[in-house]
């Protein structure tokens, strides 16, 4: 693909997440035919074209993975520890990947992962889900229930302080993390998770006219049919749309951990996060946000090439510290 050939550039975009977003679309050009391929070989061309993006970065003083059992069967974790961690019990950050309940995987978020347990001194702990359509809801939210449960039970075991651990993801992985927390606060466990960290997360099916108009084009990361897509990919019926462990927007949300959003200005999902941080703060719950001018979905991934992604994963790997030591 060249550049002629690429959507027009987006003018609210910062010029590295610009670049970023051409990069990734010229990679997915080399495999024209994606949409006719079943999903286990679509999943493999993805993690091909990110794999330039998870180069580099932060080395871990080590790293682990482990399997676990859980109700749908064994789940693959993996556990990066940095070298401030390498002795007694460390702090967790539980982390849930993007891509729609569809896509992605440990090794897509290598990098982001990394960043992570090295900026916030803490084991990031990756959890490989199931994905849709394969695993419907809420096939994946309750095996991650249940990592997070042996988690507390064998994690020092593993080098985890367990009274200090907070979960979070981005997008998809955002949108889990809050029915993961709701989850542990209905069944008394709500302690578990001290913080949620909340990455341009998915809270409801529908976004406005307004959000669809001016970010769910062909210019920017995420599309708005993308999005239908992959909703579509991973509810049973349209009665799944209103549960509240899928859809927070619709949850009580009283009683929830603190929460962080990194929130990119360009993505057809930002007003949710506009609207779950107030809907967080009106139930009591602290709610840090915020917004990265000219970023777009997955702008976090882009952190080798954008001083925007560098700064964001700084702002809230700081704030992760700041909850696992308060």
């Amino acid at each position: 693909m060249t550049d002629s050939s690429l959507p027009p550039a987006a003018s609210d975009l910062d010029p590295a997440i610009q670049t970023f977003i051409n990069r990734m679309r010229a990679g997915w050009a080399q495999y024209p035919d994606m949409d006719r391929l079943p999903y286990p070989e679509v999943r493999k061309i993805i993690e091909a074209v990110r794999a330039p993006w998870t180069e580099g970065g932060p080395e871990m003083a080590s790293t682990e993975e482990i399997s676990v059992p859980t109700r749908s069967g064994p789940v693959r974790v993996r556990l990066y520890s940095p070298q401030s961690c390498a002795e007694g019990l460390s702090p967790a950050l539980l982390y849930l990947h993007g891509g729609g309940w569809t896509y992605f995987s440990l090794e897509t978020h290598d990098r982001v992962m990394r960043e992570y347990a090295e900026r916030a001194g803490v084991i990031v702990v990756g959890i490989d889900y199931p994905l849709a359509p394969e695993a419907k809801f809420p096939v994946a939210l309750e095996a991650i229930v249940d990592v997070t449960e042996w988690l507390y039970e064998h994690g020092d075991e593993h080098g985890i302080d367990v009274e200090r651990m907070i979960s979070g993801g981005d997008s998809a992985g955002a949108n889990l993390t809050m029915g993961l927390c709701q989850s542990l606060r209905d069944s008394g466990k709500g302690d578990v998770i001290k913080g949620m960290l909340l990455i341009y997360g998915a809270f409801q099916k529908d976004c406005s006219d307004e959000a669809h108009r001016k970010y769910g084009g062909p210019g920017y990361m995420l599309g708005s049919d993308e999005m239908a897509v992959f909703w579509g990919n991973y509810i049973k019926s349209e009665d799944d749309v209103r549960n509240p462990l899928l859809s927070s927007m619709y949850a009580d949300v009283a009683g929830l951990p603190p929460a962080f959003f990194t929130i990119p200005e360009c993505d057809v999902l930002s007003e949710q996060s506009y609207r779950m941080a107030e809907k967080l703060e009106r139930a009591g719950v602290a709610a840090t946000q915020v917004t990265y001018k000219g970023a777009s979905h997955s702008f976090l991934e882009a952190i080798s090439i954008a001083e925007i992604a560098e700064r964001a994963v700084a702002d809230s790997a700081a704030w992760v510290r700041q909850i696992v030591r308060s």
